[in-house]
């Protein structure tokens, strides 16, 4: 059985940051939820609020100091929303350095691999995991109608790789939200092809995973462990909120 992990979800209330609480929570995870609005929170877990589009740097102290991990799935849910993946990142980096805390794991998107940005302006034109269809036609068009979420997203990367934490990037090729099947095609430097649920993206999410130091690594693939794992959190939740931080203690 693996140890019991502190964790720090950002973004909790979203797809994927709402799948990795729950998990967290069932298995009895030490968890702390940064979210904008507490009241969205139904899970009975430590909360921090924080603004990411203007966060506040004690709040974000506070959220991850003593952390394992932190783990999240920040990005654009909306027009107001643009740049809060890079802009929210940037502050959690520095947080982290704060505090002490390495290891941070987030969720991106696959069209990132061949989006330039400033620390990567000449990135490969086609992805080696697209089919013709996808390389000529859909990634074209999504693309173009994600222009600006994707720039984010790769403005996001930079920071991490800058950053000198030990930092893993998933890229899944879709999220569906449909039921966890526990089947994962993985693949680094391209996409595997297959769609994801929001399930599939956040079960794998082991405490190996947020505990090990790996390389650091950009990963296009919906599975941070190995392909067959089917644990996602496991542990006890047993620990005392941060002296000086603003919690909102949830009840069920």
């Amino acid at each position: 059985m693996e140890r019991e992990m502190k964790l720090t979800i950002v973004a909790a209330t979203g797809g994927i940051g709402r799948q990795a609480l729950e998990l967290a929570v069932a298995a009895g995870h030490d968890v702390t939820a940064v979210v904008r609005d507490p009241k969205k929170l139904s899970q009975a877990v430590r909360v921090v609020a924080v603004d990411l589009l203007a966060p506040d740097p004690v709040a974000l102290e506070c959220s991850v100091k003593g952390a394992d991990a932190v783990l999240s799935g920040l990005g654009a849910a909306s027009k107001s929303d643009a740049g809060v993946a890079s802009q929210g990142t940037r502050a959690i980096v520095q947080a982290m350095k704060e505090t002490g805390v390495r290891r941070i794991v987030v969720v991106s998107a696959a069209p990132v691999s061949t989006v330039p940005s400033p620390g990567r302006p000449t990135p490969p034109k086609h992805d080696p995991g697209d089919g013709f269809f996808m390389r000529n036609f859909l990634s074209p068009l999504t693309k173009a109608a994600l222009r600006n979420t994707y720039a984010d997203l790769a403005l996001m990367e930079d920071v991490l790789r800058d950053s000198g934490l030990d930092w893993t990037v998933v890229r899944p090729p879709r999220l569906t939200d449909k039921p966890l099947t526990g089947t994962y095609r993985t693949a680094y430097g391209g996409t595997s092809g297959a769609a994801s649920s929001f399930h599939a993206l956040t079960s794998p999410i082991s405490c190996s995973a947020c505990s090990r130091s790996p390389r650091r690594s950009s990963r296009p693939s919906e599975s941070l462990t190995d392909a067959g794992s089917a644990v996602a959190f496991l542990g006890k939740f047993r620990s005392r909120p941060t002296p000086g931080c603003k919690f909102y203690p949830l009840h069920r």
